[in-house]
């Protein structure tokens, strides 16, 4: 008896999932797949509903009770489970201590698209304290997005009473699916890949086919084009710019010992193969490093940008015995040049670090400096000049005789434009963050 009953309410359930999946559907057509990639499954172990990216697990006692109030609960529930698969939250791995304000902030998150849609199926306008939340935050950093509220939790530390009123206003449903910790079981790269692929198909519709369905979405596709940024491993950049050159060193990497021992029983003294005295290694040689110092450019990520640089460079496989690092500090004009030829010296440099300068952002005047450097014969061999900076300036016409890379710090995550000769490499301040230390 226990069990048909519970059948049929599993039965009410699915069609209520399913109604509201239509009319998500009608009013967002961009989700559509999206909408229809979790399964329905009951689980009596739930007090309301989770997902882990493949199902949507949920209560059905809860989720009757949801649509006894109405249509509206039950499509912001479903569809606010569905953005946490679209922007990854699932996934990011946090620790143990991390996961409270991490929860948190991807609820915010998620509330914040919901509350922006002008859709009569979502429609439960705002309390002033939502509104109030949304306004503070906006006030600090530029999009609302999982990992920027969570940056912000961490920063401010709030008492734990706003932190309980938070969770109260904005917890919608369990994140018990999610992997725990950063430890935890790692969910199938597969299913991260699929998300993937949706948010970028949605991208792309918001952008060029549905800007009437988009209107008013501004949330949405400003979290959209966050998730969308490709994320880039700075380390694996900056190795670009080394060069392979030879070095007089025994390269056992590509000695076969059983030739040499065949030799030395065949003749008593004389292998048939011999260490290589050569090998290719990949070392820095000259190297220039532009600082964007205009009012524009924070002095924290200046500074941040300078030190993930520097560990990057000072480890020993990456000097040359011989090798010179001009670090310029430039806004409108050059502001200081200092070359560093050791590691003692650029180790001096980062402990006496000040920005020079605050005024307006032209690149031109870097370049000319580093062609006059070449003319004096400055530089044993420049391999090339990465230039940190927001993007706004102006750039030189012609292509320099080196490889020049754009590092752009952007905080409201556009993309920009580069000449053609030049390599472009776009960080927010969580590449800069979450560089290791070591290579």
């Amino acid at each position: 008896m226990f069990e048909d009953a519970l059948l049929e309410k599993i039965a009410v359930c699915n069609e209520i999932l399913k109604d509201s999946k239509n009319e998500l559907y009608l009013n967002l057509r961009f989700f559509d797949v999206a909408l229809h990639s979790l399964a329905p499954e009951p689980s009596m172990s739930l007090s309301t509903a989770a997902t882990d990216g493949a199902v949507y697990r949920y209560n059905p006692e809860y989720l009757i009770a949801q649509y006894k109030v109405g249509s509206v609960p039950v499509n912001r529930a479903y569809l606010h489970s569905i953005l946490h698969c679209l922007f990854g939250h699932i996934w990011h791995r946090r620790a143990e201590e991390e996961l409270a304000y991490w929860n948190l902030a991807c609820d915010i998150a998620a509330e914040y698209i919901l509350d922006g849609l002008p859709l009569r199926c979502l429609r439960n306008p705002p309390k002033p304290y939502r509104r109030a939340v949304y306004d503070g935050i906006l006030k600090k950093i530029p999009v609302i997005h999982g990992e920027a509220v969570f940056r912000l939790l961490q920063e401010e530390e709030p008492d734990i009473r706003i932190v309980a009123r938070l969770v109260q206003e904005f917890t919608v449903d369990s994140h018990g699916l999610w992997p725990a910790g950063d430890t935890g079981p790692k969910s199938p790269l597969e299913q991260q890949e699929q998300w993937k692929d949706i948010r970028d198909k949605m991208e792309t519709e918001l952008d060029i086919f549905s800007k009437e369905a988009a209107e008013g979405s501004k949330g949405l596709k400003e979290q959209l084009r966050v998730e969308n940024r490709e994320r880039y491993d700075y380390r694996e950049f900056l190795r670009k710019f080394c060069v392979l050159k030879e070095e007089m060193q025994v390269d056992l990497d590509s000695f076969d010992y059983i030739f040499y021992n065949y030799g030395m029983e065949l003749y008593g003294n004389m292998p048939l193969i011999e260490h290589q005295e050569t090998r290719e290694v990949q070392k820095v040689e000259d190297f220039v490093i532009v600082i964007d110092t205009s009012m524009s450019c924070k002095a924290s990520l200046v500074r941040k940008f300078l030190e993930e640089t520097y560990s990057i460079l000072s480890q020993s496989e990456s000097f040359t015995r011989r090798f010179c690092i001009h670090i310029i500090q430039c806004d409108e004009r050059v502001q200081s040049d200092v070359a560093v030829e050791n590691q003692k010296q650029l180790a001096a440099y980062m402990e006496q670090f000040q920005v020079q300068g605050m005024g307006g952002t032209d690149f031109r005047p870097a370049f000319a400096y580093v062609e006059r450097l070449l003319a004096e014969k400055k530089f044993h061999k420049l391999r090339g000049l990465v230039y940190f900076t927001d993007g706004y300036g102006t750039y030189p016409l012609k292509k320099p005789v080196y490889d020049t890379a754009f590092v752009f710090f952007r905080e409201d995550y556009q993309d920009v434009d580069v000449p053609p000769w030049a390599i472009k490499l776009i960080l927010g301040e969580e590449e800069l963050r979450e560089t290791p230390n070591k290579i």
